[in-house]
């Protein structure tokens, strides 16, 4: 298997498992506090992390790490796995979770942007048209758009474009360190800024007075979690990340299916319209990949004349 199909298959797993963690997560966070689930799934998942850095014996990488990668790692941390969930999970509660949803799924065009700009990725016009396919099908599965926007939209917004640039600079990174050292630097740093969270809006102690049931969602997340992001940043090295991106739009119809079958919601016409055109546009651009959405043709980028 080439390094582009590896990461393609890499990134579709990513989306599968980010439709399940969704799910997954509305049952976590109606037993527990969000910022708590938050916290602990970030602690549990670097710990993980952690095991992993140990047994591949990557602490030797950690100690030759240069000044200007520890700076880049605990940015990422920052703006990749701390601030973006505390803003994310506020806003939530501040709007309706279809509007959120609606505003995360454009996340593709500010990652493409980006890259475009600080990674200088050629973004073609077969990746664009395919992109905006994907983006209709999720606005017809959603079945709303933000035609006035709330403060709580604006910090979904926020987190939004603080996992764009988290997602730019781990592909940069990820040029020069291996994608677990990335995901360490996330969860690590990440946590730790968290629980500083925690500690000074003194809801710490919470994660001290959880029962049996809150702590098994936690878990169940967090193995999730892990996956996920083991999936997502290795792709991250074999494909361009405005190509990772677009393919996470995936995750919708996967939430949306799970809905269907266990929380028997029933599907209007529009979302089923939407959902076929996410799955076939993702179909469409895998296996046609030189010629349609996921081509690595770059002789014609967008913004060339």
């Amino acid at each position: 298997m080439n390094q582009n199909k590896k990461g393609l298959l890499l990134a579709l797993v990513m989306a599968v498992i980010s439709g399940v963690v969704v799910f997954i997560s509305k049952f976590g966070v109606s037993v527990v506090n969000p910022y708590i689930f938050t916290a602990l799934k970030n602690i549990v998942v670097a710990m993980v992390v952690v095991s992993w850095l140990l047994m591949m014996k990557d602490w030797r990488i950690l100690k030759e790490l240069k000044k200007s990668q520890w700076i880049i790692l605990s940015a990422i941390g920052l703006i990749g796995g701390s601030i973006p969930f505390l803003l994310y999970f506020k806003g939530l509660s501040l709007t309706i979770p279809v509007r959120a949803a609606f505003i995360h799924k454009s996340m593709f065009i500010y990652v493409s942007f980006l890259a475009a700009i600080f990674l200088k990725e050629k973004i073609n016009r077969k990746l664009l048209a395919g992109g905006l396919l994907l983006f209709l099908g999720n606005l017809l599965l959603l079945k709303s758009f933000p035609y006035q926007i709330g403060w709580g939209d604006l910090l979904i917004l926020t987190a939004t474009l603080f996992w764009a640039v988290e997602n730019t600079m781990s592909k940069h990174l990820i040029k020069s360190l291996p994608p677990r050292i990335v995901i360490w630097g996330r969860m690590f740093f990440g946590s730790i800024l968290i629980v500083l969270f925690l500690l000074i809006t003194g809801q710490a102690n919470l994660m001290l007075a959880l029962d049996v049931r809150q702590i098994g969602w936690t878990m169940i997340t967090s193995t999730f979690l892990f996956v996920a992001l083991a999936a997502w940043y290795t792709s991250l090295k074999y494909i361009k990340v405005s190509i990772a991106a677009t393919v996470l739009l995936l995750a919708s119809p996967i939430t949306t299916l799970l809905s269907l079958i266990f929380l028997g919601e029933v599907l209007m016409t529009a979302q089923i319209i939407g959902m076929l055109l996410i799955i076939l546009t993702v179909v469409l651009g895998c296996y046609f990949r030189r010629h349609f959405l996921f081509g690595y043709d770059e002789k014609k980028p967008v913004f060339s004349r």
